[in-house]
């Protein structure tokens, strides 16, 4: 396992890879996400050996990019998305950085469960399709929050392993990208953790809960850096993702409002940083 950089999760700025690679390293990350569309426009202009070089000569790993795909809206504009995502997994695939993401609301306005079962389904299939095509793999995230699900009327996914079934309905390129924070809230424990195989975890985050708030009550904007309260068990959580032989990226997400008090990026990045070198360290990662 590397950590990873996501700058606009830490409210760093970063308008080009070149920043992006510059701010991991400021943080002391060993990752970093990557625009694939920026990418397959560099590697139009210099060549993917070019681009690679940016990254190894910068002892940066690209790591992953969020899905470029508006699939929760009108059928057009997802039609639209699965057009231009070729360009964008052959690109990232093509510097090693085949990973991506998104993630799934845990209720619904207008659909019931098996409703809105088939909808996702027939979303993520040309979807997943596309990405394996062009030897890329994609992350669902549960989100747990009880606050979360009952905000709609129709409840939908909020569990780990309904998430894995419906992965396993959509490709054999599908998992999960696995937040600590959404593992938490839904209650989740290190014995399932236990239960995964490493290809089934696509991407992870970390973060903490605040103290002091019942498990019902979370609010899923409302976080901590990486094993700043001890809420959340990040070690059992990062030791298990170790024993189950998961070497993936680990990224920060912590929605921290102080992180903008912070005098510049430099400081966000080191204070993030340090986080993530102390819980590697309390899991026996480095």
């Amino acid at each position: 396992m590397y950590k990873c950089l996501s700058p606009g999760a830490i409210n760093v700025s970063a308008n080009s890879a070149q920043e992006a690679i510059q701010a991991a390293r400021i943080g002391g990350f060993g990752g970093v996400e990557i625009n694939p569309f920026e990418i397959a426009d560099l590697i139009d202009k210099d060549g993917v050996s070019a681009v690679r070089a940016l990254y190894t000569e910068a002892g940066i790993q690209p790591a992953a990019f969020g899905l470029p795909v508006e699939w929760r809206k009108d059928e057009e504009t997802w039609k639209q998305g699965l057009e231009k995502l070729p360009r964008a997994a052959k690109a990232a695939n093509a510097i090693g950085a085949g990973r991506t993401f998104t993630w799934i609301l845990s209720c619904s306005d207008t659909r019931p469960l098996e409703e809105n079962l088939a909808f996702h389904i027939e979303r993520f299939t040309p979807i997943a399709q596309i990405l394996a095509d062009n030897g890329c793999e994609l992350g669902l995230e549960f989100l747990g929050p009880k606050t979360l699900r009952e905000m709609l009327p129709h409840p939908f996914l909020y569990k780990m392993f309904d998430m894995l079934e419906l992965g396993e309905k959509i490709g054999d390129n599908v998992g999960i990208l696995l937040d600590c924070w959404h593992w938490h809230t839904s209650e989740g424990t290190v014995a399932d953790l236990e239960k995964l195989r490493p290809e089934q975890v696509t991407y992870v985050h970390v973060n903490d809960a605040p103290k002091g708030v019942a498990m019902d009550d979370h609010i899923d904007n409302v976080r901590g850096l990486p094993g700043e309260t001890g809420v959340i068990d990040i070690v059992g959580f990062l030791g298990t993702l170790k024993k189950i032989g998961y070497t993936g990226a680990v990224t920060p997400e912590p929605f921290k409002n102080e992180l903008k008090e912070l005098p510049d990026d430099t400081a966000r990045l080191k204070t993030v940083g340090d986080t993530m070198t102390r819980i590697f360290q309390l899991a026996g990662l480095e």
